[in-house]
């Protein structure tokens, strides 16, 4: 073989191989710092298992929120309809955050405990992937029907 198609074949590997290992570099970042959205009764059915750090999303449970007086410690509840789970929060809560409004809060689990370390409350879906507009409309229908009175139309 000629020495410079030789030289040419092994610059070809090379290239190759240099695009391959950045890609999977790639692939291995942005997997870390994926957060997946789960409702309350998926994480309390053990869905969220092994992710270390997950997106909580669903209903501000009606009377849960409440702040120690001086701390910026917020607890309140995130309802889904079928499942409420506890979360923690310090921080400045946004503007837009009441009880009986969508959630979505990023975070981890702590003993039973959802510690959350950013709170995004929802104001439509404008601004919403479709996958966390879904699972927001469907904790809220399921919310509605529950709190409507027997008998009542929805």
């Amino acid at each position: 073989m000629n020495p410079t198609r030789k030289r040419r074949l092994w610059l070809v590997l090379a290239l190759v191989a240099a695009a391959g290992l950045a890609t999977t570099l790639i692939a291995l970042a942005l997997q870390r710092n994926v957060a997946y959205l789960y409702t309350p009764s998926e994480v309390l059915r053990g869905d969220a298992g092994g992710h270390a750090r997950f997106r909580l999303g669903g209903m501000v449970a009606a009377g849960s929120f409440r702040r120690a007086p001086g701390s910026m410690e917020a607890h309140f509840a995130v309802d889904d309809g079928e499942a409420v789970l506890p979360v923690v929060y310090t921080g400045i809560l946004p503007d837009l955050f009441r009880e009986k409004q969508a959630v979505v809060a990023t975070g981890r689990m702590q003993g039973g405990v959802f510690v959350a370390d950013e709170v995004l409350a929802k104001h439509d879906e404008t601004y919403m992937p479709k996958e966390v507009a879904d699972k927001m409309g469907l904790a809220h229908k399921k919310h509605n029907v529950q709190a409507a009175p027997a008998g009542m139309p929805q």
